[in-house]
């Protein structure tokens, strides 16, 4: 008898993980579907709740900004590995008491 109260419970419990799976893939569907507004408008900028965005976002003016934020370099192991000695060598090693 408990074994058959443990099947039912995983049934109950695998129907409403595969409900919930389902119920995101639509809402997934109709999010990738909807259209935003371009980012091209020179306007101030508010999202659907009013809030403004955070400050960093926004130039002087109070529009929002469209460079990048963060541009990494891209460098060659080899250039790692003569920044990453030369920073070595550079530091003072324990027994230095100068």
């Amino acid at each position: 008898m408990l074994q058959l109260l443990y099947i039912i419970a995983f049934v109950v419990l695998a129907v409403l993980a595969i409900g919930n799976l389902i119920r995101s893939l639509i809402s997934l569907g109709i999010e990738s579907q909807r259209s935003y507004a371009p980012s091209s408008r020179r306007e101030t900028y508010r999202d659907r709740d009013g809030m403004p965005p955070h400050p960093e976002l926004l130039d002087e003016e109070g529009r929002v900004i469209d460079e990048p934020l963060l541009v990494m370099r891209s460098i060659t192991v080899e250039d790692a590995r003569e920044q990453l000695d030369a920073l070595y060598k550079k530091s003072p090693s324990p027994g230095d008491d100068a």
